[in-house]
């Protein structure tokens, strides 16, 4: 007898994940207990935005691989009975000592998931050079001066819970560590928290699992909710992170945090069938996914997306990378694996927020700052190494990202909030979420659970391998296709989550079914 083995698959099951539904506020997140903590703030006399900023404070503790206070981001926030979102930017910065000269170049490409030439000893990728100035708290302080509406305490109260109690020691955890592991043993204080004894830590094998704490994180959170955000930048915290990054031969100083600063502009507006797509637009995804719209408006809209449809927003995809990678280089920042979280907010009153923050790789440079307990980003790995490219390494220069959160507004009313982690796989996941609930008609939930293609550059197509036959068979006799799994752990889709905000004021929520932790979770 012969037998050929069939292609491994990870999964025989089928995942669902239930939505949220109320006729108040809603959190939506990659992690329960950070929703939950956005909930408590709405409970509590809170709008969307102290919610918001809760919810992304809670995550730096439940979900420290993908975001935090060593991280950057964007938010779009749509007040109720205002006609247009307005973009919160705190998006990365280089530190004004960086000196490109530094990152020297080996003349190899790399050759794993950073799709750029390397740089001798990864210095752009982890390590205290790798470190943009982090802005994310800026962001959140200025959101909450604009438009918060509790104290300061109130709103951190549930981070600093979650904090004291530490971070879940289960099977997630483990993989995520020791996804990183390999660079995190490198730095003694990200070593000494995530790799006791030198392995990641483990669940019990029966049982429930424990909880650890991370570093002098809940003393650093104790300290802002008394000082104040502004604290991180002009005050002990601020000093004692220059003299941490200086003692481990950053550049990054007190100079730089002093003088960082979020900004408010007016959210991009897209015309898109009957309805205006509001987005973040500049360095961000949003000139990409209006370039990907343009394309595709004569495709099939029929019942629900079909072969035509699929492989007319594929073509769409890889001409808007191929133009995108014709104007940055191939060190489009598009093209490395990054972590990102994503959470979407919306209150009784109708306010929408929807905000994606990041670290850029998992664990970002892997670098925690012992004196603080914070785990640094790596945004220098947004530039391109090599000199006189259009986003070169340079001091104090804005690299471009590729984050995209996103609302789209029916009328002047906040309709759909939406966005997703995922690095270059957010803006086709993002899309496709969005026209298969505006253009579909799908349902949120329905939405969430339908399988999806993914297109992170301008060749080769990822497709779901729930996908019908037809529609995997038109996708590969146009270019080259790898039919995948959508599971935890490879990502082979980005991870979005979604608020709905019908005419009749009932909300709707889900998150993405293929992460283990995340849940939307609506006021009762």
């Amino acid at each position: 007898m012969t037998f050929t083995p069939a292609p491994h698959v990870t999964q025989h099951w089928s995942l669902t994940k239930a939505s949220a539904t109320g006729r108040r506020g809603m959190v939506v997140s990659q992690v329960r207990a950070a929703a939950e903590a956005g909930v408590a703030i709405l409970d509590a006399g809170g709008n969307a935005i102290d919610a918001a900023v809760g919810t992304a404070l809670a995550l730096s503790t439940t979900e420290p691989w993908n975001s935090g206070l060593g991280g950057i981001g964007f938010a779009l926030v749509h007040r109720a009975g205002q006609p247009k979102a307005e973009v919160v930017d705190f998006g990365p910065v280089a530190p004004r000592g960086l000196n490109p000269s530094v990152f020297k170049l080996t003349g190899r490409m790399k050759q794993d998931l950073f799709a750029w030439p390397e740089v001798e000893g990864d210095a752009n990728i982890h390590g205290p050079l790798s470190f943009a100035i982090p802005s994310a708290l800026a962001g959140y302080e200025l959101m909450l001066k604009q438009w918060g509406k509790l104290p300061l305490a109130e709103i951190m109260a549930p981070a600093l819970a979650l904090a004291q109690r530490g971070l879940p020691q289960d099977w997630l955890t483990t993989l995520k560590i020791a996804a990183s592991a390999s660079v995190l043993r490198l730095y003694d204080e990200s070593a000494r928290i995530y790799l006791p004894g030198g392995l990641p830590p483990v669940a019990p094998y029966q049982g429930k699992p424990g909880f650890f704490r991370l570093g002098n994180l809940p003393a650093t959170l104790a300290h802002l909710s008394k000082a104040g955000l502004a604290d991180y930048y002009r005050g002990d915290l601020a000093q004692a992170i220059a003299a941490d990054v200086k003692g481990l031969g950053g550049v990054l100083d007190a100079t730089d945090l002093g003088n960082c600063q979020a900004r408010i502009l007016p959210a991009t507006e897209y015309q898109w069938r009957g309805r205006t797509l509001q987005l973040t637009g500049g360095l961000t995804a949003a000139p990409t996914m209006m370039r990907v719209l343009d394309q595709p408006k004569s495709a099939p809209y029929s019942d629900r997306p079909d072969a035509a449809w699929f492989t007319a927003f594929a073509r769409a995809m890889k001409t808007a990378y191929a133009e995108r990678l014709d104007g940055l280089g191939d060190a489009d920042p598009m093209a490395a694996e990054t972590c990102t979280t994503h959470l979407t907010v919306c209150d009784a009153e109708g306010t929408m927020v929807s905000m994606t923050t990041t670290l850029l790789s998992s664990m970002g440079s892997r670098v925690v700052l012992p004196g603080t307990g914070i785990l640094m980003n790596n945004g220098v790995m947004w530039f391109d190494p090599r000199p006189n490219q259009p986003n070169s390494i340079a001091p104090g220069k804005r690299p471009l990202t590729n984050m995209s959160p996103i609302i789209l507004k029916d009328g002047d009313r906040p309709w759909m909030a939406a966005g997703a982690s995922g690095g270059r796989r957010i803006l086709a996941s993002v899309a496709q979420m969005m026209t298969f609930i505006a253009d579909f008609g799908m349902s949120a939930e329905e939405a969430a659970h339908y399988p999806r293609l993914d297109i992170s550059g301008p060749e080769g197509c990822s497709a779901d391998i729930r996908l019908p036959d037809d529609v995997i068979a038109a996708l590969t006799a146009d270019g080259p296709t790898e039919v995948v799994e959508h599971g935890v752990m490879p990502i082979n889709f980005a991870c979005p989550n979604v608020i709905l905000q019908q005419a009749d004021g009932t909300r709707i929520g889900i998150s993405d079914a293929a992460s283990p932790w995340s849940s939307a979770v609506a006021q009762a």
